[in-house]
């Protein structure tokens, strides 16, 4: 297929996600860094949690939108619109403190975001091969990493000033976005049903009817990245680790997944995401029950943060793998939508449920939350038995 072809263009595909690098960096810093603005300035840790679910309120918002336009426009001007509103919206943010203005630029670099990882994210589970879907989809999720990892250390320069971070993330974010601009545009692969609202609604029944549980890996991920990144610096404060080591433990989680991203990526390929992503949750939960009895250890914690990662840092991309094996390629758009969705329930519940953690449960509370909902997941997954093959689901 020309698609599968044009994916096999290097310089096309490591254009995609290095831009995803560049999105993952701006929200690896924008987590953590209002967190600790926010605690320094007072503010509740329930109410943190709050201000942090702006940005997936936004995904969440968006989400049902996004399809008809990308089947009428194309994959390129989806992802530089979503790229213009992030590096706007970040520019924005020295220009007026006030928790409720950047509520709004939060929800906007939701929308935005979401609108750049849509595009780029169906345009590479669309286009490649079967036998390397699993690799292309670590590797998308590896840059990702990559660049998660680096943004909480910008919350150094709020030691130099407190815009400097937005302003520098801004300004990557404007030399990412230009890249897009050397793509070829090329379109989704058509269904028979319409791309309004109604018929991606009608496409979500079908794909949550054969892919559900594949959704759950993305939905953990969201909850965890996010609760990590928006409540851990609180959490972390208050039992008096300073902000330096903030710094250091939380990237172990990203760089965990960075080192072990594509090795399950490509094993996920020979045996199976139905075999690899159970076990992965499984030991996701042995790490953070271990966290929460190393609570008072930095170096404890930066290990099991850092194992935690190596397992579950891989679960947003394997999710999406195990959702194409899943579903036929027309509903691939309403599949990788209803990614986004889980993920943002996920981010939304994950600061919420673990700020009300941090503020009335005594000791490791929050590792606890984190663990069982893990766990869960793990339960869900080897009971899921197919309704229907991706093959006889598109005849359906």
């Amino acid at each position: 297929m020309e698609r599968s072809k044009n994916m096999g263009n290097k310089f096309h595909f490591w254009i995609l996600v290095s831009i995803v690098a560049i999105s993952g960096l701006s929200q690896g810093m924008l987590l953590p860094l209002i967190a600790i603005i926010f605690e320094q300035d007072g503010l509740s840790s329930s109410m943190n949690g709050f201000h942090a679910t702006g940005l997936y309120i936004g995904i969440l918002l968006a989400s049902p939108l996004m399809e008809g336009p990308l089947r009428r426009f194309g994959y390129k001007p989806i992802i530089l619109t979503g790229g213009f509103v992030v590096v706007l919206s970040l520019a924005l943010f020295p220009i007026w403190k006030s928790f409720w203005f950047w509520f709004i630029l939060r929800f906007l670099i939701g929308i935005g975001d979401h609108m750049l990882h849509f595009g780029t994210q169906t345009w590479i589970t669309s286009a490649s091969p079967k036998d390397r879907l699993g690799r292309n989809i670590a590797l998308y999720g590896l840059f990702f990493g990559l660049g998660f990892t680096l943004g909480p250390l910008l919350t150094r320069l709020l030691e130099v000033s407190e815009a400097l971070p937005f302003i520098i993330s801004s300004a990557i974010s404007l030399t990412a976005w230009l890249l897009v601009w050397v793509l070829k545009n090329e379109f989704p692969e058509k269904d028979l049903e319409t791309g309004s609202f109604f018929g991606t609604m009608k496409r979500f029944g079908k794909v949550f009817k054969y892919a559900w549980v594949a959704f759950l890996p993305p939905f953990g991920y969201g909850f965890l990245e996010a609760s990590l990144n928006g409540n851990f610096p609180v959490y972390a404060l208050r039992n008096g680790i300073e902000i330096g080591a903030v710094a250091i433990i939380l990237p172990a989680f990203a760089a965990g997944s960075i080192v072990f991203q594509l090795p399950l990526g490509i094993l996920s390929d020979r045996f199976g995401r139905k075999r690899v992503l159970p076990a992965v949750m499984l030991a996701g939960f042995i790490c953070f029950t271990a966290a929460a009895m190393l609570q008072d250890s930095v170096i404890g914690l930066l290990i099991c943060f850092f194992v935690a990662g190596m397992l579950v840092g891989s679960t947003y991309s394997l999710g999406i793998s195990f959702m194409a094996d899943l579903l036929p390629r027309p509903l691939l758009p309403a599949g990788n939508l209803m990614v986004s969705i889980f993920f943002s329930l996920g981010s939304i519940s994950g600061p919420l449920i673990g700020g009300l953690a941090i503020q009335h449960l005594k000791g490791a509370g929050f590792f606890y939350v984190i663990s069982t909902m893990l766990l869960l997941i793990f339960f869900a997954l080897i009971s899921f038995r197919p309704a229907l093959t991706a093959k006889e689901s598109s005849t359906a």
